[in-house]
């Protein structure tokens, strides 16, 4: 086993981990996700014999704590990528750990850690200036805090994923767009504060994004996707755009989009104001492009004797 440099574990109990610790020693890359096993004891088990861990994924084992993170990274000091979606036990204190130990830290996965707050972030930012993707979808707690302080100390960030961050606004996506010009991926689905002017800084600042996601934010207008479409990264890079619940978006915004040659998807269920019509012209200059979108019939579809199930005709994907 000494040669092992991969795994993937399913339920392991303590004996399990302390065997990795003993035998695994050159172990780099280790998947415990769904593990509900797993406990402060295991992590301590792994950092006393797999100090060369580059990759470790918790998500889910939502025994740990902030005494596990803290074993575990006093042992395991060259973590790249960090997964603890699920942990709901952490709080900021593990953060502070990993920020004294882990300063080769490209990816933190964060995801519905709900007791984290903008102390933990900051704690984060100031540690881990190498970090390239960060999901705090469903940390709820978050201010435009953390994003002033990914700005101002993670120039390298590549994703930013803040799902259900409803506190965040204008004001720190600004900061950021100004700060971190290597984004690349943004998922801000229901962060419900934002308006176009969000889309303005990321226009001007931020030329590499691919992959934008707007759902649920119902502030946006046709003006913040005119801004969007007409810059550099409009033009040249965005493929996904999701803009599903933008009730302000209407059929302007999708004459605007013509302009992204490279745009691969174009989510829009429950957009009121956009029309099938629109749709079809935008799809005439971008055969390519997939649009997802829900239009509502006007009545029920008939039932067809003797046909079984049906799919509505709103359930079509054009």
């Amino acid at each position: 086993m000494a040669a092992q440099k991969s795994l993937t574990v399913c339920l392991p109990r303590f004996s399990t981990c302390y065997s990795l610790s003993r035998f695994c020693s050159k172990l780099k890359h280790l998947d415990l996700t769904s593990c509900v096993s797993v406990t402060n004891s295991s992590l301590k088990g792994i950092s006393e014999g797999c100090r060369n861990l580059e990759y470790l994924n918790l998500s889910w084992c939502d025994q740990i704590t902030k005494e596990g993170i803290e074993a575990l990274v006093r042992g395991c000091r060259g973590l790249k990528a960090l997964l603890l979606r699920g942990c709901t036990q952490l709080e900021d204190e593990a953060l502070k750990h990993i920020q004294n130990h882990c300063h080769e830290l490209v990816s933190l996965n964060l995801q519905s850690c709900s007791r984290i707050t903008d102390d933990g972030v900051v704690q984060i930012c100031r540690g881990c200036h190498r970090l390239q993707a960060l999901c705090l979808s469903g940390c709820s707690n978050l201010t435009d805090a953390s994003l002033t302080a990914l700005g101002l100390n993670c120039p390298r960030l590549q994703v930013l994923e803040a799902a259900r961050c409803s506190h965040l606004t204008d004001a720190g996506f600004t900061l950021l767009a100004r700060n971190c010009h290597e984004l690349e991926k943004m998922d801000l689905e229901e962060c419900v504060l934002i308006t176009d002017s969000t889309l303005v800084q990321l226009s001007i600042h931020c030329p590499k994004l691919q992959a934008l996601s707007l759902s649920h934010c119902e502030l946006i207008t046709d003006e913040g996707i005119l801004h969007l479409s007409s810059s550099t990264c409009g033009h040249e890079r965005l493929r996904v755009l999701e803009l599903d619940n933008c009730l302000l978006v209407t059929d302007a915004s999708l004459e605007h989009l013509e302009n992204c040659r490279s745009l691969e998807r174009l989510e829009l269920y429950d957009c009121q104001q956009v029309t099938r019509a629109g749709i079809k012209r935008m799809r005439a200059q971008l055969p390519h492009v997939k649009v997802h979108a829900y239009f509502a019939p006007v009545t029920p579809p008939p039932a067809v004797a003797g046909s079984g199930h049906r799919l509505c005709r709103c359930c079509v994907i054009l």
